[in-house]
This record gives C-alpha cells, sequence and structure tokens, in this order.
C-alpha cells in the first residue's frame, strides 16, 4: 500500500498540525543507530546539496499481526524520502514511532481496523493482570482511557460507515478497515460472553447493531432527501415526482453496493440482501404513509405500478438479480393496503371500457338509423366495432394484470361485456327486424364483428371469466344464427319449387330434378356476396347444410314408394350421384362441410340393403355417428323400403334404441334434429 503524508495526517485541524510538528521533530532526531528492538516508523532520507529532501514521500505498510509479540506494539510504517535520483547510497534511514493515540487523533481513517486491534490488545492486558499489578487508582485511569479511545474509534467508524453510499467521498480501503474492526469487537464482545468475570463498560455497546442502525439512518436519509430532485413537469404530480426520485435513489445506490460497498464486506455478512432490505422496508413505509391518507385515479394507478411493476424490474436487473434475493423481501405494500387500489384502479378501468364500447355502439347504430351503408373494403362490407373494441380490450387488461401483478384480478375489467353484448345483440336484432334497404349491409358487416369477437373469446380466454366467456360466446352465437337465418331464407323462398320435387317418382326417374335445384342455387348465391371471405364460407356452409337437411326432409316424407330391390338400388344410386354432385357444388362455393356426405351416403346404404341384420348394423353405424337420428326418423326411412315388414321395422328401431342407451352420447354437430318426422 502507497500512502502520501498529508493523506495519514490531515493538516486540516488545530490537532494534526500538532501532530504533524511532532512527527516531523521525531523524524530528525532519530537515527539508526537506536536499538533494533525498538518497532517504529523506518524513514528513508536523502538530500540534495542543499540540504532540502527531494522526490515524494512513500509509505508502506507491512504485515503487522504475524506473532504475539508484534501484536503488543504500534503501527509500523516505512517512509522513503528521496531527492528524485532514487540513489540508494546516499539515502539516509530515520525511524519514526506512530502510536495508537496519534491515529485516532489524526482520524486517520485508513487505519481502524489496526486501532481496534491495539485498543483490543490493552484491554486484554488490562484485564489480564492480577488485582495486586495494579493499584485501583491506576487501573481506573486505564479504564477511562480506554473508554474515550473506544469512544473515538467508534465516531470514526460511524463517521466512515455514513460515505458507505458516497462515490465521490468513499474510500474503499477505509470503508474495509472500518468493517474488519467492527468485525474484531463483535468477535471479542463474544469473548467476554464465555467469561466468568464482567466485561468492560465499552462492551455493552453492540457493535453490529451500531453498524446496523448506522446503515439505516443513512438510507432513511437519502431517501428523505434523494441526491437527484424531481424535475419540474406540469403532467407529473408532486407524489409521482418524489416516488420517481425515491426509486432512481434506490437503484443507484444498490447498483453502487453491488458493484464497490460489497468488496469491502464478507460473502457471509450478505451486504447485498441486507441494503436491498433496509431500500426495501424504507421505501415500502414511505408509500404505506402516502397509500393511508387516498389517491387520486392517476396517483393510484401510478403507485400500483410501482409496486406491481417499476420495483420488480430494477431488482430484475442482471446486475442486481444475481446478488439480491427479491424474493424474500416481498411486495412493498401489504395485500391489506393494495386491496382498496386494486379495486379503485379495477373499477375505473371497467368504466372507461363500459364507456368507450357503449360509445362505438352508439356510433354505428347512428349510422344504421341514417340509412347508411357500412364501409366497403375489397369489395366487402365491414365494421370497425370488434377491431377497436378488441384493441383496447386486450391493451386494458393486459396492462391492467401487469399494474395489479395478478393477471385473473384484470380479468374483472370484462364483466361489464355481458351486458355491452347484449346491447350489441340488440342493436343487431332491430336492423333485422326493420329491413331496411340497409339492414343486409350491415348484418353481413355484423358477421365480421361476430366472428372477431368469438376468436378472441376462444384464442384469448386468459382476457376474460370464465362466466363472461361463456356467456358473450353464447350470445355471438345467436346472432350468427339469426343473421344466417335472415340472409338465408330468400334464398330457401326461391329454391321452394325446387325443394318440392325431391323425394318424388320425378326426382327417381329424372337427374334434372335435382340439376335445375343446383341452378337455382347458383342464381340465388349472388345476393349472398358481400361478407369477408371466412364468414362468406361459413354462410355458404350453413346453406350447404340447410340444402341437404331439406333434401332428406323431403326424402322421408315418403313420396315415392320403393317396392323392390331393383327401385330401392335406383333410389341408392340417385342419393349417391346427389351427394357426390351437392359436395362438388358447394365445395366451389367454399363449403367446408364435408361431413355431410357421410350422412346421405349411409341413408343411401340402408335404401339398398336387403338383408335385416345388415340394414341393423347401419343404422346403429348412422345412429352412432349422429346421435340425434331418432327411432321417427328410422322409421320414416324403413316405410320407403316397402317390402320391409312391421316386425323388422321394430326390431330395427330396437336394435339402434338399444345401442344409442349403451353410448349415452351427445350430438357434436345436430342434424336429424332440425328434420320434424311425423
Amino acid at each position: 500500500m502507497c500512502l502520501t503524508l498529508s493523506s495519514c495526517f490531515p493538516s486540516s485541524t488545530p490537532a494534526s498540525s500538532h501532530f504533524w510538528s511532532r512527527f516531523t521533530s521525531r523524524l530528525r532526531m532519530r537515527t539508526m543507530s537506536e536499538s533494533a528492538e525498538t518497532v517504529g516508523l523506518r524513514v528513508n532520507v536523502s538530500s540534495d546539496q542543499s540540504g532540502r529532501p527531494a522526490g515524494g514521500r512513500r509509505f508502506k505498510l507491512p504485515k503487522l499481526w504475524g506473532g504475539q509479540k508484534a501484536q503488543n506494539q504500534p503501527v509500523v510504517k516505512t517512509i522513503s524520502i528521496t531527492d528524485g535520483h532514487n540513489s540508494p547510497k546516499e539515502e539516509e534511514l530515520k525511524t519514526v514511532v506512530l502510536t495508537l493515540e496519534e491515529i485516532l487523533q489524526a482520524e486517520d481513517v485508513q487505519h481502524l481496523c489496526e486501532a481496534s486491534q491495539q485498543l483490543i490488545q490493552r484491554e486484554e492486558r488490562l484485564y489480564g493482570e492480577q488485582k495486586e499489578t495494579y493499584s485501583l487508582t491506576h487501573h481506573s485511569e486505564e479504564e477511562n482511557k480506554l473508554d474515550g479511545y473506544y469512544k473515538n474509534l467508534k465516531g470514526l467508524v460511524q463517521k466512515t460507515l455514513r460515505l458507505s453510499l458516497s462515490p465521490g467521498e468513499l474510500s474503499v480501503e477505509a470503508l474495509a478497515s472500518a468493517v474488519k474492526a467492527i468485525n474484531q469487537e463483535v468477535d471479542q464482545d463474544e469473548q467476554w460472553k464465555t467469561r466468568d468475570k464482567s466485561s468492560p463498560p465499552w462492551r455493552q455497546d453492540d457493535w453490529k447493531k451500531l453498524h446496523d442502525s448506522t446503515l439505516c439512518s443513512l438510507v432513511e436519509g437519502l431517501m428523505d432527501n434523494p441526491s437527484t430532485p424531481p424535475p419540474d413537469n406540469a403532467e407529473t404530480s408532486t407524489f409521482q415526482a418524489d416516488v420517481n426520485s425515491m426509486g432512481r435513489q434506490l437503484k443507484d445506490d444498490l447498483l453502487w453496493v453491488v458493484g464497490v460497498v460489497k468488496i469491502c464486506y464478507t460473502p457471509e455478512q450478505d451486504i447485498c440482501n441486507f441494503y436491498a432490505g433496509l431500500y426495501h422496508q424504507t421505501f415500502s413505509s414511505r408509500l404505506r404513509k402516502i397509500a393511508d391518507f387516498g389517491l387520486g385515479d392517476k396517483d393510484c394507478t401510478f403507485l400500483l405500478r410501482w409496486v406491481n411493476e417499476y420495483y420488480p424490474q430494477i431488482l430484475q436487473k442482471p446486475e442486481l438479480a444475481c446478488e439480491i434475493n427479491a424474493e424474500v423481501m416481498g411486495k412493498l405494500l401489504s395485500e391489506e393496503l393494495l386491496k382498496p387500489l386494486e379495486e379503485q384502479y379495477l373499477s375505473k378501468q371497467q368504466e372507461e371500457l363500459k364507456t368507450y364500447i357503449s360509445r362505438v355502439l352508439k356510433e354505428a347504430e347512428q349510422k344504421w338509423r341514417q340509412g347508411e351503408e357500412p364501409t366497403r373494403e375489397d369489395g366487402c362490407f365491414v365494421s370497425h366495432v370488434a377491431y377497436d373494441i378488441i384493441q383496447l380490450l386486450n391493451g386494458m387488461v393486459s396492462s391492467a394484470g401487469t399494474i395489479v401483478g395478478d393477471p385473473h384480478k384484470a380479468q374483472s375489467i370484462t364483466c361489464p361485456l355481458k351486458d355491452l353484448m347484449q346491447s350489441f345483440q340488440t342493436f343487431h336484432n332491430n336492423i333485422i327486424k326493420q329491413n331496411k334497404p340497409s339492414s343486409r349491409p350491415f348484418i353481413k358487416a355484423n358477421l365480421g364483428c361476430i366472428k372477431q369477437f368469438m376468436e378472441v373469446l376462444n384464442k384469448k380466454g386468459h382476457l376474460f371469466q370464465e362466466d363472461v366467456r361463456r356467456i358473450c360466446l353464447q350470445v355471438l352465437t345467436d346472432m350468427r344464427e339469426t343473421a344466417h337465418l335472415y340472409l338465408l331464407k330468400p334464398v330457401h323462398e326461391g329454391l321452394r319449387p325446387y325443394y318440392s320435387q325431391l323425394g318424388t317418382s320425378d326426382w327417381l326417374n329424372e337427374p334434372v330434378v335435382f340439376r335445375n335445384l343446383l341452378d337455382g342455387v347458383e342464381k340465388e348465391l349472388e345476393d349472398l356476396q358481400g361478407a369477408v371471405q371466412s364468414c362468406h364460407q361459413e354462410l355458404i356452409g350453413q346453406l350447404h347444410q340447410e340444402v341437404t337437411v331439406e333434401y332428406l326432409r323431403r326424402l322421408l316424407k315418403g313420396k315415392v314408394k320403393l317396392k323392390d330391390k331393383q327401385q330401392q338400388h335406383k333410389a341408392y344410386q340417385r342419393i349417391k350421384s346427389n351427394t357426390e354432385s351437392l359436395q362438388d357444388f358447394f365445395g366451389k362455393m367454399g363449403s367446408n362441410e364435408d361431413w355431410l356426405n357421410e350422412i346421405l351416403t349411409k341413408v343411401a346404404e340402408v335404401l339398398k340393403l336387403q338383408e335385416l341384420p345388415a340394414i341393423q348394423m347401419e343404422v346403429v353405424s348412422l345412429g352412432t355417428a349422429f346421435p340425434d337420428l331418432s327411432e321417427r326418423h328410422v322409421s320414416a326411412l324403413l316405410k320407403l323400403k316397402t317390402n320391409i315388414s312391421k316386425a323388422n321395422r321394430r326390431m330395427v328401431k330396437e336394435t339402434l334404441s338399444d345401442n344409442l342407451k349403451e353410448l349415452d352420447a351427445v350430438a357434436s354437430r345436430p342434424f336429424f334434429s332440425k328434420i320434424q318426422v311425423k
């Protein structure tokens, strides 16, 4: 270690000036001829021709505590003062003793550890001697001296600790020495606890408490008066500015502790977590006092963000995360204090969401009442109702999850969505009921909104409470069905003449009957254009289902009688051909309802089969695939085959019934339930 004289012996005080005078006097008087047993400060002095010392002054601190003899001696320093030519032959060695009193008097904070060692040695000598060796008067004087020295040492240690978080003033060597001194004194306190005799009066103090309380006061002072004052900002409240300043102080100081202060302590002392705990406790205390008085909505949100977002982000910084255990400290505020703040914030968010959605729906309704058509994009009618609401909803709930620190609590924001969705449904139904010229374009645009809402409810279910999600999905499903019904009703009215020919002798004998039906569907499809592509495909798929339902409903009316195997096989071929044509036609139009083929194919197979067991198996297969197949449907189908007896029909129905009971299944795709049979 290299030191300068001024760093060890400051000259800014009268005491230190007096000490420097005595020190230089000793430096001149002592020579190398002094006794070899004298332990002191060895000085090399060389002079130029004028007799003035030249060059710089260097201090080197040797090993002080190598053995018992060395431990009973004062601190030793070696000083070399040269003329700048560094010629050993011309150097003159001098020796000086630096005593404990001089270290404390000069406030040499670089050597508090050594001062502590000297005090402990004197204490041991004083209390280790037999009482008869010292007179009571002499013993009392020594005690008073040591008591005074310890007071000085504590003062210097506290002074050094108070500079721990002052980058411009802290000496790392001084802090390390102070920490070692504290550790030595703590060890000595523990030694006294094992002895039978009473401890000295200065041992009544707790050095660890001294250390902890000093740092606690230091942290509290810095948090009460942050080094970075809040900036003048009209948009920031005084509360927000103060909290930001405290947070910035906390972050900067913890980074300083981790980067610099830590090296002055042993790993076992875990100083990083100790400081983190002090800052956490102090910051929490300041925020608790503020929260107790009640906050406005903006300040409430700001405080929650500091508790659940900003503060955790500070502790998650890589430099801090590896040194500080944030989980042990917990949150800045207790659940008891956070609950009313969370309720205030979430309630405000609910109101904002409700107000915004109501305004969006009102604007859309006003546009419809004025007779305007929805906006067209790429030839399709579109509405931005769903998009605008979904963007706000997603942003609010996601942000709230971070602000309150719990995504499940944030879901409560969506509670008003149930009523708002029903308001949307009321608006939707009014459009259909009034059937204005702009109604069909608006319903086509609404189909896009319905699909967007359903997608976010299904794909981002974490944003919603389960009952909210379930109710909203049901409302949207009803809206989609009414929209399809409204848009497809004119189509079915136009196809009614073609439907009437299905399931008749003309249908069985003339392929053109079914071909005419498909031609009629193609003409009607022109009026279904205008919905966005995905919604148009769903609409075409729905039409595909309804045409298939009508096809089978007409067949089960029993207008055609299949008297023998030949006619039954002909019906089989007709249905198979119609099924392929139907699938090909609607497939080209965009339908994805391929499952409908299976129904008509199995019905055709039942008509073709002649053996009762085979018929039973095919009917059971149809009922297994579509559990809403009833005995009435089977009876109507078998009646087309006039060569099957009533008893055989009953056996087939009983077989189906027994299998459906064992299966106990619910139709995932209802079909036969849409066909009413007498």
